[in-house]
């Protein structure tokens, strides 16, 4: 089987989708393929389909959406398979699993790839941290589950992987920072830095971005500006480790000039105290 849920929901059993088309049974799959081998409680189903007030009829409706998906389990498998749906979409005490192996999930590719790529980073090897996380970056194109109503346990999955990738996105460009990619990056900080508006991190990165490519004035604009929304939106002051930042590219530290240094950090936390 091959599970993807980094965009559109896609499952496959040799070559066969097992996707429904209906809702509900979309998101039970969704979840489970989330967790492989692990099991769903009931209530956390039915908190996903139905919220904190699911109907009287909540657990029979949802043995038809499990019988469903088993349906589609045993269409794309075929009658020679080893194991039979109910073995891979199995019933324990009080919840569902599906037990197929993390390796069959594009999430636990992408984690795999990402770890690889945020600890050749904390060992200052900056080469192989960015293409580790290049990698990560390439199986998680867009929005996670894009095309799966989601509900309120889904939509904690689904946070929680945006965050994971934005953290992907931040690390492989102070990877490419300390390989001297400054110039490369502008596009690409250019626009993150408008969708994440608020982002100290990302804006922190733009800046050092704009300094080494002989931008000063543009550096001390964007920071001009994430200032200004900070206080107007939030009422605060930007970090002390960005205010560092802003102080160093006005006294034109050497330091804002060094590609790699000796001690592995982030660019945020080029002025960390």
């Amino acid at each position: 089987m091959k599970i993807q849920v980094l965009g559109p929901l896609s499952a496959h059993v040799d070559g066969n989708s097992i996707v429904p088309s209906a809702g509900k049974p979309r998101q039970i799959l969704a979840l489970l393929a989330l967790h492989p081998g692990q099991v769903i409680p009931v209530p956390t189903l039915m908190g996903e389909i139905w919220g904190p007030t699911p109907p009287p009829s909540a657990l029979t409706t949802l043995q038809t959406y499990i019988l469903q998906l088993r349906r589609r389990l045993s269409a794309g498998m075929g009658p020679d398979a080893p194991r039979g749906a109910k073995d891979v979409l199995a019933t324990r005490h009080g919840g569902y699993l599906l037990q197929v192996a993390p390796g069959c999930v594009d999430v636990h590719h992408y984690e795999q790839a990402a770890a690889c790529g945020q600890a050749a980073f904390g060992e200052g090897d900056s080469e192989r941290a960015a293409r580790h996380l290049r990698t990560a970056l390439a199986l998680f194109p867009g929005p996670a589950l894009v095309d799966v109503r989601v509900g309120p346990v889904l939509q904690t999955e689904v946070l929680r992987l945006e965050e994971s990738r934005l953290c992907t996105v931040e690390r492989r460009i102070d990877a490419d920072l300390r390989l001297g990619r400054h110039a490369g990056l502008l596009a690409e900080l250019t626009h993150l830095t408008a969708c994440h508006p608020s982002h100290e991190g990302l804006h922190s990165q733009a800046m050092v971005a704009l300094y080494r490519s002989g931008r000063q004035a543009a550096a001390l604009a964007a920071y001009r500006r994430l200032r200004r929304r900070l206080i107007e939106e939030l009422g605060v002051e930007p970090s002390p480790q960005l205010q560092r930042l802003h102080q160093a590219m006005l006294a034109v530290d050497p330091r804002l000039g060094i590609v790699a240094g000796d001690r592995p950090t982030s660019t945020f936390d080029l002025y960390a105290a």
